[in-house]
């Protein structure tokens, strides 16, 4: 698993083991920035929150491209252990909370430009939990296709190699 772009294209990372998470492969990485960059333009000065961490290669790549925050939650201590070290691989401290992703954005303040969703098991009651509760400029759904996304616009949709996309603000 390597950076797909940015400060740290190239930088190798490690992979979690397969029974604990499922890292976003890279042709879906890249469509995700490309398609976030056509939407935000320049990522500067940008934050971007992870809800669901697993290896930490989507907030990694958000680093890479010039977010200036990005914030991961993540649940199982062996993934978040895998995220520290990702991070350490690159010389960083990433701002990662340990708990449960659906109570995490509860205690949120404030508004991220870019919210990522990619739970570990698809749920809409999980999804539904988590969106009920986010602030987000473009928040990123992966994996969940034909749901309600009742209080937010669709923004656009997508499949990447596999992996369905819904891009959706708040209307």
């Amino acid at each position: 698993m390597i950076i797909t772009a940015g400060k740290y294209k190239g930088r190798k990372l490690v992979v979690p083991d397969e029974n604990i998470t499922r890292p976003t492969l890279s042709k879906v990485r890249m469509g995700v920035f490309n398609a976030l960059f056509s939407m935000l333009g320049e990522f500067e000065g940008k934050t971007f929150l992870d809800v669901f961490g697993g290896s930490g290669v989507m907030g990694l790549e958000a680093l890479s491209r010039g977010f200036k925050e990005v914030k991961v939650f993540e649940k199982n201590p062996k993934a978040a252990a895998v995220i520290k070290r990702n991070y350490e691989l690159l010389g960083l401290k990433p701002d990662l909370q340990i708990g449960d992703s659906t109570k995490l954005v509860q205690k949120l303040d404030g508004e991220f430009d870019v919210v990522y969703i990619d739970p570990p098991y698809m749920s809409e009651e999980l999804y539904a939990s988590v969106l009920a509760n986010i602030k987000g400029k473009i928040i990123i759904v992966e994996g969940i296709k034909d749901f309600d996304f009742e209080g937010f616009e669709l923004i656009k949709s997508k499949s990447y190699g596999g992996k369905f996309i819904s891009y959706l603000s708040i209307s």
